[in-house]
This record gives structure tokens, C-alpha cells and sequence, in this order.
């Protein structure tokens, strides 16, 4: 087959032509007349066709350019296309239901490229007159079938729609295969259509056989106790079978973190009396992982971090977390020994160990704590029940104080979000938390604590505009003058990246003054027994992974009825990443006289 094609007539003359010249010509103009032979294809190829459809709406006129495709490339090719161009344009519209359109054709070829203009009227669409759709075996008193089959894409006296109608033989036999009915079938699969009466009838019976039933799990190892197992499993031996719930199951399994890989395979084949074996592959995760990092942080600046977790230290699903993190003003490290109890993901006893070091205000503090928590999750809430015991030592103004807490305490904790998990697009999170103690009961004083914190994120129709709003608050109350003896870390303190930007990190609460040896007074920051901040940002999207920000922080760390509110107000721009947003921001106090602009760095999500 030749790689060009070109008209046989024109080749005829041009070879005819060329033939004389080589016989009076010597080498060259042999030479020149067979390159000519050579290039004319190129030069003087068949004239292709264009196409254009008019006359329909927008989804007719992409269904019949999909039918006929893309315009011909050559002279074989446009013969073809002209040929069944009429069959084509009908199948285009009969697969929407219209089965007598008006067509006509006006073709130019007057140009080298001809030019085809297809007309057409696409008539009186076919509605279905008759509608068989039976659902017979055990899926007919399923409720998923029922719910699918009312909201069904073709429904009796609608417009017959061919595609539609494949899409609702798929969807049963889909459903069929995910619910466990595996044996299946039409018994019946027809649509006949009476064109001159605009009519069609749909024959459509379906039979599901019976639902076969979970089985047995078959696995090898003792990568996990039969406690745990059952505990992990959605559903139980003899349950109807269902997709979903299996996939839960790997889902689940896989979220513990005690494996690499999870793989649930369900054994039609080996099914016995409807009853199917589970197969369950699961690979150990490697016992010791460790991650070392650097950052910053604009309240705690430098920062270097080492994070050993041993994910499953027995086949009970034990694990735990060391994290050891150092920086100038917040040096610290923490263990977490976790004990599954009723349930490996939403049940666990945890043991915990700190030794932490900051800076309040004008107080170095350092804090020894031991503590258990029982964390329960139960639709999305998380309820932790917690008892601490908790050693602080501080100084300030060069006195050291050292007071012993043990703390029973009540945590409740809840997130919603839509869209991404690091950039939702609306969400809410809330945050609460009550604990106290009693010099009767381990404690060095009498306290009951409170403290709440809610963020909410909220896009507007044009996503690209964003509002995210914070509330914190927070009191304790302590016996009648033992306010001064109250450590640091239970007071409360504001200022900082994610608090009232525009201020130093913990820098606002209660101020005292004091004399020094030499007479001069000082003033130093100790902190309140009371906490109230509010925040509203606007953020604008002006490119897809950059957005920038406006926003105003107020509040106040203060004692009862010593409120003073702090403002301040600045811009940012943030960097969206798959990590969260990067975000660099410069913020101002409008409450204090000349104040120093303060720039900020953040990383991640709001919540």
C-alpha cells in the first residue's frame, strides 16, 4: 500500500509528463523529475472533508458527532464516511430515543477540503408506553434494590434513552455481585421499539438467586489475637454478604498500623451451602520506624524532633510512640504506651509519660507528668477520660515554686469537614475539656478547670472565597487565696502564631510588679485564671495553590473582671500543599502604642 494516495487521473498526466521529460533529459533532469514524482503526493493530495451538525441541542449534537467520529483523513477514507454518514447520524439520535429525524446534506467541494453541512430535525422522541422491570430471588425484599429501582434512571412513560438503559442492566448486576448475589441473571433483557407510533416496551426480568452468607476466615500466623479480630470485623459468620462491609474490614485492619499490606479475598469458588471462606493475607509492618525532623516555628523557633513508634509490640496490638523534640523555648519528650481494649480503633487505654520544658510569660517552667486516658471514638465524637498526675516547678522573679496536681478530667472532641483533608472547603471542630483536683486528693490546692476551643471554616458558592473563624475560652477557679499559688501550665496565657497574632508567643495575661534588690520595679507576666479569643480571617484563592489572607485576632488572658482587650490585624499569603497550607504572614497590635510589626511562618491545616 502507498504511503500517500492521490487522485489516478492526476497521476496519470504526471507520470505521462514526467516520462517525456526523462527521455530528453540527460542525468540531471532524470534526477529533478523523480523528486518531482516523489514530492506531488505531498503537494497534491486528495482533498479532504470537513463536517459541521446543526439544527440539535447540545447533548443530540454530541451524540452523533461521537457516532460519526473525526473527519476523514484522505480520498478511501472520505468515501466511507460519506457512505454511512446518514446511518450514522440515526444511530447517534436513536440511542436518545429519537427515531425519526429529518437529515439532509449540502456538501461543497469547491475547495480542496470539502465541506459537509449535515441538517437535522431531530423529531418526536419514542417514551416508553410499557414497562416490564421485574425483580424475582431474594433480592426482591432487599432494600437496596427497592431504593435503586424507584429512583431508577428510566421510569414508566419517560423518554427512551438507550444509554440509560445499559446503565440500569449494569447498575443491577453490579449491585447484584456487591450484595452477594452471585448466581444472577436476565431472564428477559428487551427493548422493541414501534416507530411510527412513537412508542417503545421494556422487557427487563431479573433474578438474583439467593444472597450468599460471610463464612469462615481462613489466615495463617498469630498476627493477631481472635479478641481483636472479631473486634475489627463489621459483620459476623453467617451475616449477608455485602462489598462494603468487607471493605471496611481491610480498611479498618490497614488504620491499625500493624500491618503493611491487608488483603481480604472473598472464595466464591470454595463456597459451601452459601457460605463464603475469607481469605486473609496480611504483612507484618516493620516492628521499629523512626522519623527525624527539622523546623520552625515562630513561637518556638528552631526545632529539631525523633519520633521512634513501634507499631505492634504483642499480638494484643500494643504499641507505642517516643517523641523527643528540642527547641530553645520548648524542649520536651513524651511516651505513649497504647493497650487496645473493646477495640483496637476506637477504644484504647493509653499510658502516657512528659517531661516538658517552656516559658510562660516572664516564668520558666518545668513539668514532670505521668497520666492514664481511656479514648473512646463513637460517631465521630471522642470521649477521653483521663487521670494525671502532674509535678511543675517554675520560677519567677527569682523565687522557685514546686507544687504536685493530680488531676481527674473529661475531654469531648469532634471534627466535620468537606473536601480536602488538609484544605476543606467547610468544617468545624470543637475541642472541650474539664478537670480538677483536691488538697484533699493528691493536689497541692483545690482547682476545677475549663477550657473550649472552636474553629470553623466556611467557603462561600465562589470557592474561592474562604472565612475561617476561632473561639477560645477557658476559666479556673481555685480556693479563696491560693491564686498565686497556681502553676503556670493550669493558668492561662495568649499571644503567638495560634493565638492573637501580633503578639509574642504567651506574652499576655495577668501582670504583676515587683521590686528589685536595687529598688527598681518590674513588671512580669504570670497569667490569668481566665481566657477569651476570637479570630475572623478572609482568605482569597487568586491562583490554584495560592491564596492570600486578611484577618483581625482580639482577646485577653486576664483575672475575673480584669478584661482588656488586645487587637490585632494583619495579612498573609499562603502555598496550599499536599501537607497543608504554607503560610507567611505579618501581623500588628492596634492596642498598644508604636507597636513592632511581627512576621509569622505556619504550616498545616486549620484544624
Amino acid at each position: 500500500m502507498p504511503f500517500f494516495r492521490y487522485p489516478r487521473q492526476c497521476a496519470v498526466s504526471v507520470a505521462t509528463g514526467l516520462t517525456k521529460v526523462l527521455k530528453r533529459s540527460r542525468g540531471g533532469a532524470r534526477w529533478w523529475a523523480g523528486l518531482w514524482l516523489c514530492v506531488w503526493p505531498l503537494l497534491a493530495g486528495a482533498a479532504t472533508l470537513d463536517y459541521s451538525v446543526e439544527g440539535l441541542d447540545k447533548s443530540q449534537r454530541e451524540n452523533v458527532v461521537a457516532w460519526l467520529g473525526e473527519a476523514p483523513a484522505d480520498e478511501v477514507e472520505r468515501t466511507a464516511f460519506l457512505a454511512t454518514v446518514r446511518e450514522r447520524v440515526e444511530k447517534g439520535l436513536q440511542a436518545l430515543g429519537y427515531y425519526q429525524p429529518d437529515i439532509d446534506f449540502s456538501l461543497d467541494k469547491e475547495r480542496t477540503t470539502w465541506r459537509l453541512t449535515i441538517q437535522v430535525a431531530a423529531g418526536d422522541p419514542v417514551h416508553l408506553d410499557e414497562y416490564d422491570l421485574r425483580l424475582s430471588g431474594e433480592a426482591a425484599s432487599d432494600p437496596a434494590f427497592e431504593r435503586y429501582l424507584a429512583e431508577a434512571p428510566l421510569q414508566p412513560g419517560d423518554q427512551l434513552d438507550h444509554a440509560a438503559y445499559e446503565a440500569m442492566k449494569k447498575k443491577l448486576m453490579t449491585l447484584a455481585q456487591r450484595r452477594g448475589y452471585f448466581d444472577a441473571r436476565f431472564t428477559a433483557n428487551r427493548v422493541a421499539v414501534e416507530v411510527a407510533a412513537n412508542t417503545a416496551r421494556l422487557s427487563l426480568h431479573f433474578d438474583s438467586g439467593p444472597r450468599y452468607r460471610f463464612g469462615p476466615i481462613q489466615y495463617q500466623g498469630d498476627a493477631l489475637s481472635s479478641e481483636q479480630l472479631d473486634s475489627l470485623m463489621p459483620f459476623a459468620e453467617g451475616d449477608p454478604f455485602e462489598l462494603a462491609r468487607l471493605q471496611e474490614f481491610q480498611s479498618q485492619l490497614q488504620r491499625t498500623g500493624y500491618f503493611r499490606g491487608v488483603l481480604v479475598r472473598p472464595r466464591v469458588e470454595e463456597a459451601v451451602d452459601l457460605a463464603i471462606p475469607l481469605a486473609l493475607d496480611l504483612a507484618p509492618a516493620r516492628r521499629h520506624s523512626f522519623e527525624v525532623g527539622l523546623g520552625y516555628s515562630t513561637d518556638t523557633e528552631e526545632r529539631v524532633s525523633m519520633v521512634w513508634r513501634t507499631p505492634r509490640i504483642n499480638r494484643w496490638g500494643h504499641s507505642q510512640e517516643t517523641r523527643l523534640e528540642y527547641s530553645a523555648i520548648n524542649p520536651s519528650g513524651r511516651i505513649t504506651y497504647n493497650i487496645p481494649l473493646s477495640h483496637p480503633l476506637y477504644d484504647v487505654l493509653q499510658l502516657r509519660a512528659r517531661l516538658e520544658q517552656n516559658e510562660f510569660g516572664d516564668i520558666d517552667s518545668e513539668q514532670l507528668e505521668f497520666g492514664v486516658r481511656r479514648e473512646i471514638h463513637r460517631e465521630r465524637w471522642i470521649y477521653g477520660y483521663s487521670l494525671r498526675h502532674l509535678n511543675e516547678r517554675w520560677d519567677v522573679a527569682g523565687t522557685t515554686r514546686s507544687d504536685d496536681y493530680l488531676l481527674p478530667g473529661f475531654s469531648l472532641s469532634h471534627k466535620y469537614r468537606e473536601g480536602a483533608l488538609v484544605n476543606p472547603s467547610r468544617g468545624l471542630s470543637q475541642y472541650y475539656l474539664l478537670e480538677g483536683g483536691s488538697d484533699q486528693a493528691g493536689s497541692d490546692l483545690d482547682l476545677v478547670r475549663g477550657y473550649g476551643k472552636l474553629v470553623y471554616v466556611h467557603s462561600l458558592p465562589d470557592e474561592r472565597h474562604r472565612l475561617v473563624g476561632r473561639l477560645e475560652a477557658g476559666a479556673v477557679f481555685v480556693s479563696e487565696g491560693q491564686r498565686d499559688d497556681l502553676a503556670p501550665s493550669l493558668s492561662f496565657f495568649a499571644g503567638g502564631s495560634q493565638s492573637l497574632r501580633g503578639y509574642g508567643y504567651q506574652s499576655i495575661g495577668k501582670e504583676v510588679k515587683f521590686t528589685r534588690d536595687d529598688g527598681s520595679t518590674n513588671t512580669l507576666v504570670v497569667g490569668g485564671d481566665r481566657l477569651l479569643i476570637g479570630s475572623l480571617e478572609y482568605q482569597y484563592r487568586f491562583r490554584p495553590s495560592w491564596r492570600g489572607a486578611v484577618f483581625v485576632d482580639a482577646g485577653d488572658a486576664f483575672d475575673a473582671e480584669q478584661f482588656d482587650a488586645n487587637v490585632g490585624v494583619g495579612v498573609g499569603l499562603h502555598y496550599l500543599t499536599p501537607v497543608g497550607a504554607v503560610k507567611l504572614e505579618v501581623a500588628n497590635s492596634v492596642s498598644e502604642d508604636d507597636p513592632d510589626w511581627r512576621f509569622i511562618i505556619n504550616i498545616g491545616a486549620e484544624f
